[in-house]
């Protein structure tokens, strides 16, 4: 049997971290931070627990970027859902649903999300997915008129963050649409934009049990390989 060429070995590499992700957002949205080990994670994307290491320092930072993939693809599927649109207004109302509606169909998953960043020893962690992330709430605020965006998006993303705190406060939750209400009063966004509390949620916005698409662990027209219990096949 001949080697692997280069491209077909980062392909499997590819492959390999996107399971990872993927299955770090279905554990700890199903179970918490603190149940969900290292070793779940690999079981459930069918990889080799030393893979976790060569991609991340750690649990904490896989969780955030799996976090962060979950939050970019799910904003940018609001955004670009037909009918799709290059106005402002429209683009900021879909943003803050689609953020909000995650702090609402995803409550554990984000709550331990939250916890993390607030966490001394590791913090705030950039990486490629948040990144994507920033691009599309700076993306956002510029569609929207700001003059200034290296100043208004910081506020976006701090209102975003506090609202999803707002909404996940064990104890003392502020329901989502008296946030909703707040930061289109302050954006100045009819209520009819983006998806209304009440309204059925267009294709992107809803919360989906399987998270496939968001993660690309396949190749297009070639189906990926699974073991007996019908887990993606480990690469080797």
């Amino acid at each position: 049997m001949s080697p692997r060429s280069a491209s077909v070995n980062e392909e499997l590499r590819r492959r390999s971290k996107e399971r990872l992700l993927q299955a770090a957002v279905e554990l700890v949205g199903e179970q918490g931070y603190d149940a969900t080990t290292l070793g779940a994670i690999a079981d459930r994307a069918g990889s080799a627990r030393g893979l976790i290491s060569y991609y991340f320092p750690g649990k904490r930072q896989l969780v955030q970027s799996a976090v962060h993939r979950l939050m970019h693809r799910t904003l940018e599927e609001a955004l670009e859902r037909e009918p799709r649109t290059a106005g402002g207004p429209e683009r900021m109302a879909r943003a803050i649903d689609a953020i909000l509606g995650l702090a609402r169909d995803r409550p554990v998953l984000m709550r331990q999300h939250m916890a993390g960043l607030l966490q001394a020893e590791v913090g705030f962690v950039p990486c490629p997915e948040q990144r994507r992330l920033a691009e599309l709430l700076r993306d956002t605020v510029a569609r929207h008129g700001s003059p200034d965006v290296d100043r208004d998006y910081p506020m976006l993303r701090a209102l975003l963050m506090g609202a999803v705190f707002a909404a996940l406060l064990p104890g003392a939750p502020m329901p989502v649409p008296v946030l909703r209400a707040e930061l289109f009063k302050r954006y100045r966004l009819g209520w009819e934009l983006g998806v209304p509390p009440d309204t059925e949620a267009p294709g992107g916005t809803t919360c989906d049990t399987d998270l496939s698409r968001f993660f690309a662990t396949g190749v297009p027209g070639r189906p990926v390989p699974t073991d007996a219990a019908g887990r993606p096949a480990q690469s080797k």
